[in-house]
């Protein structure tokens, strides 16, 4: 019968489907079952399980919406114009961020995740799709089920070729984040939640498309990345795709830069760190804002990449390496102690500048994961001399910033310390730093997005007020 609806019929179905996700309809049940596809086992599973926790989830969200009235939190004036800081305005599941504990995945802490989450043969890091698959289910996976989910993502890790053309095509000059976001507005044509929405499904059904989107997404995302790395730094030679090893290790396999079982781990480390940080972040944020409006998870994650490219985002790692290096040049063959990087520090502060890697919009203790790059580094590469000054800066920097009184957190962040690694393993290009962090995101912004969908959220569309508006406010008091 679909085949044949008239197309005003269409038109109206359509619409009829806009508006229930506009008005976000409280009393519709998301998820209470899997939809049939042509999935493997494993899919099925996680199916079951995402759908079993929705079904507890949105009869909560049911019940929170009867007292929708309920005040959590004050507006500021402060909040409005410093970027909604600390402005509780939306829902996520995956992950939350503690200003003392760090994330969490699923109220699991990071160090909880790397000592909990199945491991690769004899390994010490946590798997990354271990920790996506705690992200969609909020259950630590068995070793068989990680092992079924790895190779899943196998089997989905094709990349097209008008993708790769696309690639091609574009000047090897281009910024790796430019053209990774190219990359993945080229695979949106091959969306299975954009056919099945022109198809006609049903809202309860978005969340099990959207899921499968994802996955074909995380599977693509270490492909593509290894393709622009390769002709943007290499030879344009691609390392054979290793379906033997778990995502992380042939994506670190493909980069070709080092072979050892220890760089292996050290990207295993720093995916599974950075698959999720809330939702608050720039990125994730992003890809909830155009998800909301039913783009699919192709076009709302290149939205989310474009975000994670910014400076003041994804773009940070980079931009700590850089400040390392030239530390080091400073230091030349001085060896590096306490009272230089002081003596630096106070320099780069009264010269107006700041100091990339420490403090956090957030945190207000030392990063957990930085803390855990550190637990590898002192195990793996403890001699080199890039830590030795990233080891300086972290005695030294924290109660230099104290001492200003203007540092709400001296401590140091991720950043600070990922660049060192990476560029210890001969993966020395700064500029692909950033499509790193992007490969292990995507797994938290796309288990987002299935979330999203799970729980019937509507569109995203908060209230902007004029400075006039917010000045009126303060004379009412």
């Amino acid at each position: 019968f679909g085949a044949s609806r008239p197309p005003v019929w269409r038109t109206m179905n359509r619409l009829a489907r806009i508006a229930n996700h506009v008005n976000a309809c409280r009393v519709e049940t998301p998820c209470l079952s899997p939809c049939a596809t042509a999935s493997s086992a494993i899919v099925d599973k996680l199916k079951g399980k995402i759908a079993a926790l929705a079904k507890v989830k949105v009869a909560l969200k049911n019940e929170l919406l009867k007292a929708g009235d309920t005040k959590i939190q004050e507006v500021t004036i402060e909040m409005c114009i410093n970027g909604a800081r600390n402005m509780q305005t939306m829902v996520t599941e995956t992950s939350d961020l503690d200003a003392n504990k760090g994330i969490s995945y699923r109220g699991k802490s990071l160090f909880e995740c790397n000592k909990e989450l199945p491991k690769a043969p004899g390994g010490e890091a946590a798997l990354p799709e271990a920790a996506f698959w705690l992200l969609l289910t909020g259950e630590v996976p068995t070793e068989e089920e990680v092992k079924a989910l790895t190779a899943e993502l196998h089997t989905r890790s094709g990349i097209p070729q008008n993708v790769l053309t696309t690639l091609n095509a574009v000047p090897k000059e281009t910024h790796p984040m430019t053209q990774l976001s190219i990359c993945i507005l080229a695979l949106q044509k091959d969306s299975k939640f954009a056919a099945k929405y022109s198809d006609g499904m049903q809202k309860n059904e978005y969340w099990e498309w959207a899921l499968e989107d994802s996955l074909d997404l995380v599977a693509k995302m270490p492909v593509v990345a290894a393709h622009i790395y390769r002709r943007t730094f290499k030879d344009g030679v691609v390392p054979a795709y290793n379906s033997k090893l778990d995502w992380a290790g042939n994506f670190a396999a493909m980069l070709g830069v080092n072979d050892s079982e220890e760089f292996k781990e050290c990207t295993r480390l720093y995916l599974m760190l950075h698959a999720d940080h809330e939702g608050g972040n720039v990125s994730a944020h992003t890809t909830h804002l155009v998800g909301s409006a039913l783009s699919d998870p192709y076009y709302s994650w290149a939205a989310g990449l474009c975000g994670l490219a910014g400076p003041l985002h994804g773009l940070a790692n980079q931009e700590c390496l850089g400040w390392l290096l030239e530390v080091q040049k400073e230091l030349g063959n001085q060896k590096v102690t306490k009272e230089f990087i002081v003596d630096y520090v106070e320099k780069t502060l009264k010269a107006g500048k700041v100091v990339p890697g420490f403090g956090h919009a957030v945190l207000r203790q030392p990063d957990p994961r930085y803390m855990l790059e550190r637990e590898f580094a002192l195990k793996h590469c403890k001699d080199d001399p890039l830590f030795h000054l990233v080891d300086a800066c972290y005695h030294a920097i924290p109660p230099t910033l104290e001492k200003t009184g203007k540092v709400k957190n001296p401590f140091p962040n991720v950043d600070a310390h990922s660049g060192q690694l990476m560029y210890f393993y001969n993966l020395k290009e700064e500029n692909f730093y950033t499509v790193v962090f992007a490969v292990s995101r995507s797994m938290g912004c796309v288990a987002q997005y299935v979330w999203s969908r799970a729980l019937g959220l509507p569109i995203e569309r908060p209230k902007s007020v004029l400075l006039d508006t917010l000045k009126a406010a303060t004379m009412k008091k």
